[in-house]
């Protein structure tokens, strides 16, 4: 059985999840403020975090960064009221594997709540032989988990590395968005947010740090490929 921890200050939202989730064989820990969440975060095992934004006496952001501090990549999926770029950018910057804007359908809840679980398993249990993917000046080594944009490490969260993946695995083609939500988010539908665009807005802000070479560029109208400027696109 999977371990949740909910951090949550609204009772009812609270109660609506934790039943849902409890009826889907979850084990469900609530906890209705920041501190009380950091606190189990820290001392207990879980297998994904569920955080509401804004809580009393230490907020969601703070949370996920001081968890990430630790080195502890337990997935974290982000509960927000406040559905802008620039407060979705802060929850994404500060470390977290996705968000969820609310109202939110229970449906796609579950279905953001099983992708990231099912990532989080499969990422421990990839075969130990050494996998590296390159292209251009962009290199991953899958077994070690490292990304390299002409050697300089980038620090990428788990969806971020996954995204990357899923490019450098067939570069110079043409990658929809509904494929980028099944490889990665593990979805086979549109689950009607922007989601792919915003992840793919700050992978590329990650890849030009350094660099300010685009490597994964829009095509409008069918999505998206990693290719150098002077590559045909198949």
């Amino acid at each position: 059985m999977h371990k949740i921890l909910l951090v949550e200050d609204d009772v009812k939202v609270c109660s609506f999840i934790n039943q849902g989730l409890t009826e889907q064989s979850f084990d469900v820990t609530i906890a209705l403020n920041g501190t009380q969440g950091y606190e189990l975060a820290s001392n207990t095992n879980f297998d994904l975090l569920i955080l509401d934004i804004m809580l009393p006496e230490m907020n969601g952001l703070d949370i996920c960064k001081a968890v990430r501090a630790k080195n502890n990549q337990v997935p974290i999926l982000f509960l927000t009221a406040l559905g802008s770029s620039e407060n979705i950018a802060l929850g994404l910057n500060s470390g977290a594997d996705d968000y969820l804007t609310k109202p939110f359908k229970f449906i796609e809840l579950t279905a953001r709540v099983n992708s990231l679980i099912r990532r989080s398993v499969n990422f421990k249990t990839q075969d130990v032989a050494e996998t590296v993917f390159s292209y251009a000046d962009v290199t991953i080594n899958d077994t070690a988990k490292k990304v390299t944009r002409n050697n300089d490490t980038l620090n990428l969260t788990s969806t971020e590395y996954k995204l990357l993946l899923a490019f450098l695995k067939i570069p110079n083609r043409v990658v929809s968005r509904t494929e980028l939500l099944e490889n990665v988010w593990g979805v086979n539908y549109d689950i009607g947010t922007n989601v792919v665009d915003v992840y793919v807005n700050y992978l590329r802000k990650k890849l030009e740090k350094n660099n300010p070479q685009r490597l994964i560029h829009t095509v409008i109208g069918m999505g998206y490929v990693l290719k150098e400027e002077n590559e045909d696109t198949n």
